[in-house]
């Protein structure tokens, strides 16, 4: 009973002591967001540079080029921007930053994708479950089939009057 009350006391005393709940990775780039479709914005940042340190980023592999990361004052962090060039192809691409200061680099991937995944598509047209819907997608369809839904209806009419006066089919 005592080893299980000082595993875990001292379970809790590590997790009390450890990391802050929410520490910087100051070791790698990160992208966001982090898949795209041709033509979108991307961000990014590091805080491996430093606090006021600044950055040169290559978009190179993706085709976007150099461009420059400026330092912040979001928790010392520098973030540069670039634009992912229509013409990228899908696949998965490195993105390498350089501090100025020094020779550290950190790296980031990014995900071209034909559609970028953070867009939402509105649904459009009819769903095909297999079982018939009341209005078609074709308001000329729909006009149409109830011009014969009409049609059968008064020619049933006519028919069961005839019927009823007794002159017959």
């Amino acid at each position: 009973m005592r080893r299980i009350a000082r595993l875990l006391t001292g379970t809790a005393l590590a997790v009390a002591v450890g990391a802050p709940a929410h520490a910087v990775d100051a070791g790698r780039l990160d992208v966001y967001p982090s898949t795209v479709a041709p033509g979108d914005q991307v961000t990014v940042n590091t805080a491996a540079c430093g606090d006021k340190g600044s950055a040169t980023g290559d978009a190179g592999a993706v085709g976007a080029g150099v461009f420059t990361l400026a330092p912040s004052t979001h928790e010392g962090e520098a973030i540069g921007q670039f634009r992912v060039p229509p013409s990228a192809q899908m696949g998965t691409y490195e993105i390498v930053a350089t501090c100025a200061e020094g020779d550290r680099q950190v790296k980031g991937d990014l995900m071209v994708a034909l559609t970028a995944v953070h867009e939402q598509l509105q649904p459009r047209g009819i769903v095909k479950t297999g079982v018939g819907g009341a209005l078609g997608p074709d308001p000329v369809q729909t006009a149409a089939g109830v011009a014969a839904l009409a049609v059968a209806a008064a020619g049933g009419t006519w028919l069961l009057h005839r019927r009823a006066r007794g002159d017959g089919i």
